[in-house]
């Protein structure tokens, strides 16, 4: 079938339009509509986590020195946000929860290294207490990629205590959330 040039241009002229309405509507929306960003100054996405951050017991040296992290762009009806470290590498066929931050505040956008909000709660990690508890792979293994995620969530606090396991408090995390925003660390030894 040969095309006539009319034809060929109406056809092309079409997804033109299209882009310039999506154009114009990706800048009539809000701010919100952005997705949620994460960064840390303690470690770049993607790169090594420093010694300081990792567990100072069970053979490894570090300090355990939470990271510092950022966020922006949450959605307005943000009521709280929720953190946590996850080794989805770990030996076991579920991970390992390293960090599980829940009930802080809304208008907290940032965590400097070893900080908790007062009003924020910690659970338990996979090491059986709360608190952030940093990375501490097996001596030899490859290195394990460690997951640190903010959500924010849709209510101002989650009824989970200290003792709340990680899987419990991802269950209630993930019910409530609104947008999510991750980077990964690799810590190895």
């Amino acid at each position: 079938m040969k095309w006539s040039q009319n034809k060929r241009s109406a056809l092309f002229a079409i997804p033109a339009s299209w882009m310039q309405t999506l154009f114009i509507a990706a800048a009539l929306l809000p701010t919100s509509a952005l997705a949620m960003e994460m960064t840390s100054s303690s470690f770049e996405n993607g790169g090594i986590i420093p010694l300081r951050h990792a567990l100072n017991s069970l053979g490894c040296e570090g300090q355990n020195i939470s990271p510092a992290l950022q966020w922006r762009d949450a959605p307005p009806e943000t009521k709280s946000f929720a953190v946590t470290m996850f080794d989805p590498d770990a030996p076991t066929d579920s991970g390992w929860w390293h960090w599980i931050l829940v009930n802080i505040p809304a208008d907290v956008t940032s965590l400097p290294e070893r900080s908790q909000p007062r009003e924020a709660l910690s659970t338990n990690t996979d090491f059986g207490i709360s608190g952030y508890r940093g990375p501490c792979p097996p001596v030899g293994a490859q290195p394990h990629r460690y997951v640190v995620t903010v959500y924010a969530l849709n209510v101002s606090t989650l009824p989970l205590a200290v003792t709340s396991s990680g899987a419990m408090a991802s269950y209630m995390i993930n019910s409530h959330v609104l947008a999510k925003a991750s980077i990964a660390g690799y810590f190895g030894r």
